[in-house]
């Protein structure tokens, strides 16, 4: 039989392959020229060789292929029987078998003598009727496929053949006509964790995210504290929770009710901002507010899933324009769409041409219609875009979450425990011990009072409380960081692991709530000596916080179970943010250092100067000129009125205190150097 002409190979022909990240190694050719050869690995250790499963007078065709370096993969062949003359491909069992890792000298292929002569017999008109893939462990572009030229050497990767039988004579050679099919890159995360929704044509969702984009630009007062503040949010929580109350439902009970509440907190947290004006506080009331909305939106019960939520909620807005996009262009929705625009539009219109003309008629209905609505500047202007931008994705985030949720399984995986006792058990004692000499030292220090701090140390007692605050509660955030990590991380496969991890632990929890009683004993002892303040407040609290996070961690190591801490301290953070606005820090140190001042004739007036409209009744107390200096910059602030969407309780109580007081009780700076003679000690550390 004449020998099958030459066809250069293609993709189609040798399958699906995908580059490894190493320099690809080419099959030399046949020196003499003569036909092609069938071409197989050499035997590895656990995996089979590639052996030809037909008879020896099988037509064959083999294909030299160039293959990278570290590739594995598999070849099947298809061997070809003869009926009625007609050479065909049957469907007689496949034979796979693997290929190994290219190593990096040449591995010679090995030549099957009978199919290589079959090879060399085979009709010019036969084709290749089987295939090999190869998957590999990275995703690139596939390799060229070529023959090299003749006399070139061996490359350094272990060559790959594939061979197959003729095929019927109308059946077209192989060429650049066959078309490769390339396998497809593994899923990215999103693709495996959160795919996303599909655009359903209903108008609620891009309505929702309409209506909160123009609620949060209509009330929220960007640069005052106010009830606009709460009203916006709530406009926007209204439209979220109508549009996707289909896909609510199928959340479990218990979560939709968990979602209900973080979702109520953020309103909670944002009501904040219609009462207190300390800037410290409010700004954590936001903060706090999008973290539950993001909670609420996304989920999360563990560390990992919970900041995951953070990150993924503002990810989500991005992600879903163009699933709201998608909702526009929906068969059915664009003649919706073109009305419910044109309404707006047209209502714009209205307010725009007949507003003014009736505002310039009448005195008293301008007064009303400018009490209403903010004055239109370019500022503003600006200031409502940049508000609606902003709720508009905070809609879309929420729109688009909760109607195809994350699977949080994924990122709340189990961690493999790695380390073993040997590795932390010994810094874990050395530690417990260093806290237990510490706690011991505190106890002294409790029972001997304030001679045995002057004696041992030298310093005043104040100043021993001052200069161990912080440092305490450093250790306090690295002992949490601690026994999150070992908890994680550290096997408990034995009796004996299980039994130190409790132990080691339990104590370290329970000396390290000794260590913070102590940060919060320094710190009000501080205050009492020298000034009390909204930011020192704010800190004791947050030193509580880690103390109620370490009795939760001494009641989980019981059963091992602490899968409720991150929730609860969570929720246990907006309890402290809503118990310091209902407690009214500034005004709280306010009355503090008022009730100071009339027991030691000091105070510090440059400060309480810089305090909010909150503690404005209790600065009203003082004597001059110390009143006339702490009330200046307040009254300053609060000179211009505050439209009705920026009504703030605490500003509104500072006005009735400055009314009452008259013009004649304000200062200026001149005062606050005539009140500096009252400050405390420059000296003091």
């Amino acid at each position: 039989m004449s020998e099958p002409p030459p066809v250069e190979p293609s993709l189609a022909a040798i399958g699906e392959f995908r580059e490894a990240p190493a320099p690809t190694v080419a099959v030399p050719a046949d020196p003499a020229g003569t036909a092609p050869r069938l071409l197989v690995v050499p035997e590895v250790e656990g995996l089979p060789s590639i052996v030809w499963p037909g008879p020896t007078d099988q037509p064959t065709w083999a294909i030299p292929v160039q293959v990278p370096a570290g590739t594995r993969g598999y070849a099947i062949f298809l061997p070809l029987v003869q009926e009625g003359g007609a050479t065909t491909a049957a469907a007689p069992p496949a034979v796979a078998a693997a290929v190994a890792p290219a190593p990096t000298s040449t591995s010679p292929a090995t030549t099957t003598p009978s199919t290589a002569a079959s090879a060399a017999e085979a009709p010019p008109d036969t084709a290749p009727a089987a295939t090999a893939s190869a998957a590999t462990t990275a995703s690139q572009s596939p390799p060229a496929v070529q023959s090299p030229p003749a006399g070139q050497p061996a490359g350094g990767g272990r060559p790959v053949a594939v061979t197959s039988g003729g095929l019927p004579a109308s059946y077209p050679p192989p060429g650049p006509g066959y078309a490769f099919r390339r396998t497809p890159p593994p899923p990215t995360f999103f693709e495996r964790v959160w795919p996303g929704p599909e655009a359903t044509g209903h108008l609620a969702t891009p309505l929702a995210v309409l209506v909160g984009a123009l609620g949060v630009a209509a009330f929220v007062p960007l640069g005052r504290t106010g009830i606009g503040w709460f009203l916006g949010w709530l406009v926007l929580t209204v439209a979220v929770v109508v549009a996707v109350r289909q896909h609510t439902a199928e959340l479990a009970p218990t979560e939709r009710w968990v979602r209900a509440g973080w979702a109520g907190a953020a309103l909670a947290l944002l009501a904040v901002l219609a009462f207190r004006n300390a800037w410290w506080l409010v700004t954590f009331c936001v903060l706090g507010a999008l973290g539950c909305a993001a909670l609420a939106i996304v989920g999360g019960q563990r560390v990992r899933s919970i900041l995951f939520s953070l990150v993924a909620a503002p990810i989500a807005g991005l992600r879903g324009l163009p699933w709201v996009r998608r909702h526009l262009r929906a068969p059915g929705s664009p003649g919706s769409v073109r009305r419910v625009v044109g309404s707006v539009v047209a209502t714009v219109v209205v307010l725009v041409v007949f507003g003014p003309l009736l505002s310039s008629a009448d005195a008293a209905f301008s007064q009303v219609l400018g009490a209403l609505l903010p004055e239109i500047s370019v500022s503003g202007v600006f200031r409502w875009l940049f508000l609606a931008a902003v709720g508009g994705l905070i809609a879309v985030a929420a729109v688009y979450t909760l109607a195809a949720p994350p699977d949080l399984s994924a990122v709340d995986r189990p961690t493999e425990r790695r380390v073993g006792l040997l590795e932390w058990a010994p810094p874990i004692a050395a530690l417990t011990a260093l806290f237990g000499g510490f706690v011991a030292v505190q106890f002294t220090v409790l029972f001997g009072g304030q001679r045995h701090v002057l004696r041992t140390t030298g310093l005043s007692y104040a100043e021993y409380a001052r200069s161990g605050f912080w440092q305490l509660v450093v250790v306090t955030v690295l002992t949490l960081a601690v026994l999150g990590g070992v908890t994680r991380f550290a096997r408990r496969d034995r009796h004996l692991d299980r039994v130190l991890l409790r132990v080691l632990l339990g104590l370290l929890s329970a000396l390290t709530v000794v260590i913070v009683v102590s940060a919060l004993s320094r710190m009000y002892t501080y205050q009492k000596v020298y000034s009390f303040t909204g930011e020192r407040i704010f800190v004791m609290g947050f030193e509580l916080l880690l103390g109620a996070v370490f009795l939760m961690i001494l009641v989980a190591g019981v059963r091992w179970r602490g899968g409720w801490i991150p929730r609860l301290a969570t929720a246990l953070a907006v309890v402290l943010l809503l118990g310091l606005a209902v407690l009214n820090p500034e005004d709280y140190a306010a009355r503090r250092n008022v009730a100071r001042y009339q027991e030691t004739g000091r105070i510090d007036a440059w400060y309480l100067r810089a305090l909010s409209a909150d503690a404005t009744p209790a600065l009203a107390a003082l004597p001059d000129p110390v009143r006339r200096c702490t009330l200046s910059w307040i009254a300053d602030d609060l000179a211009e009125p505050d439209p009705w969407y920026a009504w703030n309780r605490g500003r509104d109580r500072a006005r009735e205190v400055l009314d009452r007081l008259g013009p004649e009780a304000i200062g200026n700076q001149r005062d606050c150097r005539r009140a500096d003679q009252f400050d405390l000690p420059k000296t003091r550390r």
